[in-house]
């Protein structure tokens, strides 16, 4: 019989609930949501649902990657309660995605900020960098931040971005068009090493 890799023994090794390559996309709204739903009748919509819809439709776009030597980890938990909305290991490298639900709005991107619509900016790219960086941090490699906009009307970007990707949903699946930059050997032992719960401790 072949003799298994590193990589799968340390699969073999992982404590089921420290495995978080079955994580859905979403996993920890998911679960937030079914223990507190919130009232049912509201005049706005729960933000947890938008967001949702948002890393659900990133999530599958991503898991559709699988069978071209990419890898998708999901609502991956970092100390302090924050988390890497998706992680996605491949021959292009590895990437961190924070999702937007921008659904009909039309997102400006002017670095730092992230407008959407009319409502309020937020420095988001700080953030998405910033998740980026834990997670080179945690796994000793470089992990690229790409803001990924579900569903946007319109996308403006007011000049050329300092490392991110701003991304839309649709473009998402491009990512399996990079490679060069891992060899597949390389891709399964950082998937193994990223999947294992303990691993994020570190990225403090």
């Amino acid at each position: 019989p072949p003799v298994p890799t590193p990589a799968e023994l340390a699969r073999l090794n992982l404590h089921p609930d420290d495995d978080l390559a079955p994580n859905r996309p979403g996993e920890a709204l998911l679960v937030s949501l079914d223990r507190d739903p919130g009232p049912s009748h509201r005049l706005r919509a729960d933000p947890r649902r938008r967001a949702l819809t948002a890393e659900q439709t990133v999530g599958d776009a991503l898991d559709r990657l699988d069978g071209a030597g990419w890898h998708a980890l999901h609502s991956v938990p970092l100390p302090g309660g924050d988390r890497i909305h998706h992680l996605v290991i491949g021959p292009g490298g590895l990437f961190a995605l924070h999702t937007l639900y921008a659904r009909k709005q039309k997102v400006t991107v002017t670095d730092p900020v992230v407008s959407l619509g009319r409502r309020e900016s937020h420095p988001l790219l700080r953030r998405v960098r910033a998740d980026a960086d834990r997670a080179s941090y945690a796994l000793t490699a470089e992990v690229h931040p790409v803001l990924a906009l579900v569903a946007p009307a319109d996308v403006t970007v007011n000049q050329p971005l300092r490392e991110v990707r701003v991304l839309r949903d649709t473009e998402v699946e491009g990512l399996a068009r990079l490679g060069g930059v891992l060899k597949p050997a390389d891709v399964e032992a950082l998937h193994a090493m990223a999947r294992d719960r303990g691993v994020w401790a570190a990225a403090g």
